[in-house]
């Protein structure tokens, strides 16, 4: 079961919270900011519920302090506050936070983003043996604007369910593309991946683990 943890003074709404996700994740929770980089550092949760304006050290200062240490930088952090969104949607976002839920909060909406995310987060389950072997790949499709693009990318770990490459193009969630191995100036179409995990979905440079959703006997390793 996944775990969250939850950093906010206000008893009741914690509380609220906790009773509201039981049963779906293993809920940690702490009325007290200074303990919870502890709780994190000793849980590794799967996602951070953060309250903004707390005493002796503000939710600004943890998320920062999260985000910038490397055992618990990719822990996404939802910050849910009683303050404005749109006065610190962007603020937050530029110390590391995923999203922003103003109280009261919105249950199905937290549950919908924390579902999606930590999804995202988790490693793809290894049906195939991985492979180290250089390959040029085009990739063609939309992207999360729904704009079509083409561009060229390199692989140099690939499975017969899939592959792991860099990739400069946001792409929407369970996004479709057609993929073609580049060769000797020829393009030979291979199948259809969908982006199967992100491993930096803010950054403009992401590594994508793609997993063929159609696959031709023109890829390189098969069952």
């Amino acid at each position: 079961m996944p775990k969250i943890l939850i950093v906010d003074d206000d008893d009741a709404l914690r509380n609220l919270m906790k009773i509201r996700l039981a049963g779906t994740y293993e809920v940690i929770d702490t009325g007290n900011p200074v303990q919870a980089l502890g709780l994190a550092l000793e849980h590794k949760p799967d996602a951070i519920l953060l309250d903004l304006m707390m005493p002796n050290t503000s939710g600004f200062e943890l998320c920062q302090s999260l985000h910038t240490l490397s055992y618990t930088s990719r822990i996404p952090i939802f910050i849910v506050s009683g303050e404005s969104a749109a006065k610190y949607r962007e603020h937050v976002a530029s110390l590391g936070a995923r999203g922003f839920f103003e109280k009261p909060v919105n249950f199905v909406d937290l549950k919908k983003r924390l579902a999606e995310e930590i999804q995202s987060q988790r490693p793809e389950r290894r049906k195939h043996v991985r492979v180290r072997m250089r390959l040029i790949l085009k990739l063609k499709g939309k992207d999360e604007a729904g704009r079509t693009f083409e561009q060229l990318a390199t692989t140099e770990n690939v499975s017969a369910g899939g592959f792991l490459c860099g990739f400069t193009v946001a792409l929407a969630t369970d996004a479709t593309l057609d993929v073609f191995v580049s060769s000797a100036g020829q393009d030979r179409y291979v199948g259809k991946v969908r982006a199967a995990r992100i491993e930096a979905p803010d950054a403009p440079w992401q590594r994508y683990g793609f997993e063929f959703v159609e696959r031709s006997r023109e890829w390189i390793l098969q069952d």
